[in-house]
């Protein structure tokens, strides 16, 4: 068998790997495009089993990937200037009436977006990311984080008048808070990324 004939034959099998671990389609169709390009480079005599070589491959270069990712998202986290943020609110001394209409806002926002949209619109709308920032934090394209951002827009707006929950229930208000009062932005950062991962 070529190894034209070898790609035609493992490549769906290979990417059906790769999307499995990367939940991403166009990640794992750069990753099996890598692999076969790195085996084509392997002189080929010393692969005794050449499928097993290649879903190893594919599965190790999965799994830098995912790692590589991780290290980008604590990069980029740990590069935002908290402590600016952090002072903005705490200048902007929030009565008791603003804080009541803050915790309407965090209800609907937990309880209408889904948990990637929810990310965008936080870390956009409250925190300022751009989008390079946002497409670098949260592994997705910047046109796919703008639409993320307008559908959460429309839905807030939707929704805005009709929800009724509580407040209690939701999980990163109280890091949200903690973010905003007392400078502790590492817990609203785990949070919001524990949701989407």
């Amino acid at each position: 068998m070529n190894q034209a004939q070898t790609i035609a034959l493992y490549q769906p099998t290979l990417q059906a790997i790769a999307f499995q671990l990367l939940k991403c389609k166009a990640d794992a169709e750069d990753v099996v495009q890598e692999t076969f390009l790195k085996w084509l480079s392997v002189e080929q005599e010393k692969i005794q089993n050449t499928k097993a070589y290649l879903v190893r491959a594919v599965t190790n270069n999965c799994l830098s990937h995912i790692e590589t990712l991780k290290r980008k998202k604590e990069q980029c986290f740990d590069s935002i200037h908290w402590h600016e943020i952090v002072d903005k609110f705490r200048e902007s001394d929030l009565s008791h009436d603003v804080e009541a209409e803050l915790s309407k806002a965090l209800k609907l926002i937990q309880h209408k977006l889904e948990p990637l949209e929810r990310a965008v619109y936080v870390l956009k709308e409250v925190f300022d990311f751009d989008y390079a920032s946002l497409q670098t934090t949260l592994n997705k394209k910047q046109e796919h984080c703008r639409q993320l951002l307008c559908r959460a827009k429309k839905k807030l707006q939707e929704e805005s008048q009709k929800l009724n929950v509580e407040l209690g229930k939701i999980k990163w208000v109280e890091s949200f808070k903690n973010a905003c009062d007392v400078g502790q932005p590492a817990g609203l950062i785990d949070d919001l990324k524990s949701e989407i991962e």
